[in-house]
């Protein structure tokens, strides 16, 4: 299930430039409660079963970042007591303190769908003839991270079967073999970056104007769906710049009044962020319907 991703690669780019700047910047609950619900329910959906193992670094992080703050934000008035070395914990500093890991988390799961949608031929196809180095670097970028993972997989392997894996005995033998395999991942890493640039350099890329084939077409669909997207995105930040997502936490907890202007803009959001899990289940829905 990636119906989205059979989309053009500028119908992507704009749904991304728009969900991911406003997670970044926005930091009122319903803004942010919208943000993580539809990402990581849109990662769910395009990594299955995949997505529940990310839940053993999501949790840890929402947790340790909530538990920063409070450690060393001590602003706000309502004061719930004092830590050991005297400061006082505040509920504004734990509210900002979730806020801010639910911005993280968020932010993180719409990577994740980022780079399975975004791949870096759709990359090279948008910004290949208008910043050809930018775009090289990128879509170098986005291929490095599974080609990462996966040669670290193999030289641990490898190393393993010569008696320096990380199931030796000893604490100091397990740091050692992981450095040395960290080590060997990363040489391999940066001379392969080395190769592909000469490669590119020595068949002229970037010397003059690009030509390339794409089986990417701009149809009907493309145009209404990027039309939605720019209307609801464009309607979103002309409400978060007009005042009506404006969230403070210190030194209390103040939002904007609730009027039915700022319901229609979160609302806009929410849809947005919805968009590619509006599309998914309607794939699903009609594909059940031909069966």
């Amino acid at each position: 299930m990636n119906e989205f991703k059979m989309y053009h690669p500028l119908v992507n780019f704009s749904y991304f430039a728009y969900v991911l700047g406003l997670a970044c910047t926005g930091m009122h609950p319903l803004m942010l409660a919208s943000s993580l619900f539809c990402s990581f329910l849109y990662m769910c959906i395009i990594n299955g079963k995949k997505a529940l193992h990310s839940l053993a670094f999501l949790l840890p992080a929402i947790i340790l970042t909530s538990l920063i703050n409070p450690l060393f934000n001590h602003e706000g008035m309502t004061i719930l007591g004092y830590l050991p070395d005297g400061n006082p914990l505040t509920s504004e500093s734990i509210i900002y303190g979730l806020c801010a890991a639910a911005s993280l988390v968020s932010v993180l799961c719409f990577f994740s769908c980022f780079s399975s949608v975004m791949t870096s031929d759709k990359f090279m196809y948008l910004f290949g003839k208008i910043i050809p180095s930018l775009s090289l670097i990128l879509s170098m970028t986005l291929r490095f991270v599974p080609l990462f993972s996966e040669r670290l997989k193999k030289t641990a392997e490898v190393q393993k079967c010569i008696g320096k894996g990380l199931d030796e005995k000893g604490v100091f033998r397990k740091i050692k073999n992981a450095l040395r395999i960290l080590s060997i991942t990363v040489t391999w890493a940066l001379e392969n970056a080395i190769d592909t640039a000469d490669s590119m350099k020595a068949r002229g890329y970037g010397t003059g104007k690009r030509t390339s084939f794409s089986n990417y077409r701009l149809e009907k669909r493309d145009i209404a769906m990027l039309l939605y997207i720019l209307f609801l995105g464009t309607y979103v930040i002309i409400g978060n710049v007009s005042g009506q997502m404006d969230f403070s936490f210190y030194p209390v907890i103040k939002s904007t009044p609730i009027t039915r202007y700022s319901i229609s803009v979160f609302i806009s959001y929410f849809l947005l962020c919805m968009t590619p899990v509006i599309i998914e289940l309607w794939e699903v829905r009609r594909w059940k319907y031909l069966r």
